[in-house]
């Protein structure tokens, strides 16, 4: 994988289908061991899906950054603005409410591109804070984040299917 170019564009609904797609497999990828089916059906089953995604695309208030390589779809992120949990100082917040890479790009720079176009995009819609929830579990988001200036800020319950999870609420000044 040496020597390619990552380019990272805003997803439109025509992508609705790819990020429904996309968005099942690597959230599955990354937590599916850790989870019971049960559980990662249900979650899945809300969260992903032809019609959900095209809402979410089509919601004002949100933003999704697909990275490519060669054409490939490598990983995407979904930005959010709006409100905050009280932890999360600012007044013009945005949240990464989603942030993956597919599996075989781990590694290969796609979060970091991914991460470059947060902060512009964060920064492009005048926000004065980005943050984000990640499972206290998941160690190397919490390290990925924390190499970008995000500390944590507080906690909250994350539901996944019958499971309550712990989540860490992480943030930090929005200009790159």
């Amino acid at each position: 994988m040496d020597g390619f170019c990552i380019a990272v564009r805003t997803a439109t609904v025509a992508d609705a289908a790819l990020l429904a797609g996309l968005g099942a497999r690597t959230f599955r990828d990354t937590f599916a061991a850790d989870n019971t089916e049960a559980d990662m059906a249900a979650y899945l089953a809300a969260a992903f899906g032809n019609d959900v995604q095209t809402r979410e695309i089509a919601d004002a208030a949100s933003a999704f950054l697909i990275a490519q390589v060669d054409g490939v779809t490598a990983g995407y992120a979904r930005l959010r603005r709006g409100h905050a949990p009280p932890c999360v100082f600012g007044m013009r917040p945005v949240e990464i409410a989603r942030f993956y890479a597919d599996a075989p790009w781990i590694g290969a720079g796609i979060g970091a591109a991914l991460m470059t176009a947060c902060l512009a995009e964060a920064a492009a819609l005048g926000c004065d804070v980005i943050w984000v929830d990640v499972w206290e579990r998941n160690a190397r988001a919490i390290a990925f984040y924390a190499k970008w200036g995000f500390a944590v800020h507080g906690g909250q319950e994350f539901v996944l299917g019958e499971d309550v999870q712990h989540d860490l609420l992480m943030a930090r000044a929005a200009e790159s």
